[in-house]
């Protein structure tokens, strides 16, 4: 027989080795799940506030429609300082939701972009082609039926958001 002073520590080698091998296949076994839960966190985490943005803009929109934007402010104030008053609430309110582009698609980010800037344009046409003699009830009742005569772009955007919000999700 081999008389080693090795044999006992190759003895012991043999006998761990079985168990160091199910040691690393458990660390590497939970470390595999651990990162398909974080993954999984990050996905739920990501379609919750995405769900937050489509809701976000949506409300944006409905506010920007023209019937709700007539109600608002001093039924006594000049149509150029409600004209002023309008503009600075549609862009506050669109440079606060602004960061929501980040979970929506390219083309219903510049869906909402541009009923943002046709709004503001029809405004702003309308109070050029009315004058400045017009008064506020005059500027309303123009600037609803000029938004009539054109297509429903903000109503379609909203649709399209709808839809697009059921796909992603």
């Amino acid at each position: 027989m081999i008389d080693s002073p090795y044999l006992p520590y190759a003895f012991a080698l043999l006998l761990a080795l079985p168990f160091l091998i199910f040691v690393r296949q458990f660390v590497f076994s939970y470390i595999k799940l651990k990162n398909q839960e974080i993954k999984l966190l990050t996905v739920k985490g990501n379609s919750a506030q995405r769900v937050h943005a489509y809701e976000r803009l949506t409300l944006f929109l409905e506010r920007m429609k023209p019937a709700n934007l007539v109600q608002k402010f001093d039924p006594n104030l000049a149509p150029h300082e409600f004209i002023f008053l309008l503009q600075k609430t549609i862009n506050e309110e669109f440079d606060y939701n602004a960061s929501q582009q980040l979970y929506l698609t390219t083309n219903s980010w510049k869906s909402v972009v541009t009923c943002k800037t046709n709004t503001l344009h029809l405004i702003h046409k309308t109070y050029e082609n009315l004058g400045e003699q017009a008064t506020l009830e005059d500027f309303k009742t123009v600037f609803l039926m000029n938004y009539m005569n054109e297509a429903d772009y903000i109503s379609q955007t909203i649709e399209d958001l709808r839809r697009e919000n059921l796909i992603v999700n």
